[in-house]
């Protein structure tokens, strides 16, 4: 068996055709491509040449890969799953009056603040990075989590859980989860959105076991044990995979810049924020509100946490298809439909839900989609941005949805207030914030669709010969070539 590594074997020419923009048919070559062949043969050694330095990049799409997907899975499921439990602390501070002087909007506030936080310190994780590496990023995230469940156990007053529960939570989240979720993108190209998909899975299923231990510690342990039994999980399970997983930064050429000004010169990127901003206003109601809202439709607490639970074992088990079928029929596209469909589900389901079962079945479809961002926007912002620029363009996205994370589910509790205890209005918030981010996409779509016809008449090619799933397209095509209208583009299906 050999023992040369994909960075030494030489460079094929077919190869080299989908370094430089795709696999072309020989029948669809034109006569001045077939004279172009000492060219070719001169860009085949300089191709070789750097690849044997070292200087090209090609990700194993496996290997090791999949070990990083566990460990990513792994730690979705110990902060972003464990924060989905705040859905039933929060039916627990509501049910109580565990804080007598908390108001709701209080309560409301811990959960935002937490994700809020998670994603508002990401310039300054980016940095830390960039300077010290991923694994010192991610052990000091396993510290800040750690001492906030800790802390939270000796809470007494309403301020001390927004510091623990809230702040000091999202720091820890924050460090974990934007250290670490970049690297999938790094190691899988065909594969890229499927491994994402399942690295994502981990905070729908992380987020079942929680949600349903949670209610059941507190209910055995009191509020107090409950907090330490986590803290002592998160601290276990997260350092041994800080340990486990590597990055490819070096490998692939990430620049990790904490805020990238040059990004917001693309209107693409804009409307790829606009994407995050619109999904966060009805994510994060949906999945705090959803199991208050059982109570108020005359569920007992126990079967309150149960359609929560059931809410994030949707979303276990619908990122992974996510990530397989947007490598089949392109990311953009996936993204978009699922996103809809979410929207459509609370429109049409969710609000006609006034009974326990229909609600369980809500819970479980509707929660296959409603992570939707989750699973697909590093593969999403790779396509508009592409692998380079892909964790500075993360660290804007990041900071950019801190306000729809922090005041969505207050939003939310002012709406059921205004309406005198009906969730109707939040209901329809979250529907129609769903819609906006689908509509985001489907502009975003036409976008990619013009970059894949102003790279197709640069090299010569049929658009289709083009899959955009498969390459980095950032960079390429020239930008004084005439597209389709873009009315055109909107409708017009393609794999982007």
């Amino acid at each position: 068996m050999s023992s040369e590594s994909p960075l030494s074997k030489p460079i094929t020419p077919k190869e080299l055709e989908k370094e430089l923009g795709g696999n072309r048919s020989s029948t669809t070559r034109s006569a001045s491509e077939d004279n172009d062949g000492s060219n070719r043969h001169e860009e085949i050694k300089e191709l070789n040449q750097q690849k044997s330095n070292g200087d090209v990049d090609v990700q194993p799409n496996g290997g090791y890969g999949w070990v990083c997907v566990a460990t990513c899975f792994t730690i979705n499921a110990h902060t972003w799953g464990m924060n989905s439990s705040y859905g039933v602390f929060l039916n627990y501070y509501l049910s109580n009056s565990v804080f007598p002087s908390a108001s709701r909007l209080s309560y409301a506030f811990i959960g935002g603040l937490s994700m809020s936080m998670a994603v508002l310190i990401s310039p300054i994780i980016t940095t830390v990075i960039r300077k010290y590496g991923t694994r010192t990023c991610l052990l000091i995230g396993v510290f800040f989590q750690t001492i906030s469940f800790i802390g939270a156990s000796f809470a007494t007053q309403i301020w001390q859980l927004v510091l623990s529960q809230g702040i000091c939570f999202g720091f820890g989240m924050g460090f974990l989860f934007v250290g670490s979720v970049g690297i999938i993108p790094q190691w899988f190209s065909t594969r890229r959105s499927l491994a994402n998909g399942i690295s994502a899975s981990g905070s729908g299923f992380g987020g079942l076991t929680y949600s349903l231990a949670t209610n059941a510690m507190i209910q055995h342990l009191g509020l107090a044990w409950t907090f330490r039994v986590l803290g002592i999980l998160s601290f276990v399970v997260n350092t041994i995979c800080a340990l486990l997983l590597r990055d490819r930064n070096q490998q692939v050429g990430a620049k990790n810049l904490a805020f990238d000004v040059k990004l917001f010169r693309k209107w693409e990127f804009w409307i790829l924020l606009g994407f995050g901003f619109f999904s966060m206003l009805g994510y994060v109601v949906l999945l705090f509100s959803i199991a208050n809202y059982a109570s108020t439709i005359g569920l007992t607490p126990k079967q309150a946490s149960v359609v929560g639970a059931i809410l994030n074992l949707g979303q276990g088990l619908g990122r992974p298809p996510i990530g397989y079928f947007s490598d089949y029929i392109g990311r953009i596209n996936m993204a978009g439909t699922t996103t809809f469909f979410c929207g459509f589900l609370v429109l049409v389901v969710w609000i006609n839900a006034k009974s326990y079962g229909v609600l369980i079945f809500y819970a479980l479809v509707g929660g296959t989609v409603a992570g939707t961002y989750w699973a697909t926007v590093a593969p999403v912002t790779a396509e508009v941005v592409g692998l380079k620029d892909l964790n500075s363009a993360l660290s804007i996205t990041w900071l950019f949805i801190t306000l729809p994370m922090l005041f969505s589910e207050p939003i939310g509790l002012e709406i059921v207030k205004f309406n005198n205890g009906s969730y109707l209005g939040a209901q329809l918030f979250a529907g129609v914030m769903y819609i906006a981010a689908a509509c985001c996409l489907w502009i975003l779509k036409a976008w990619k669709v013009g970059q894949l016809e102003r790279l197709a008449a640069s090299d010569h090619l049929n658009p289709t010969q083009i899959n955009p799933v498969q390459e980095d397209l950032d960079g390429r095509g020239d930008d004084t070539v005439q597209v389709s209208p873009f009315v055109k583009r909107l409708i017009k299906w393609r794999k982007v």
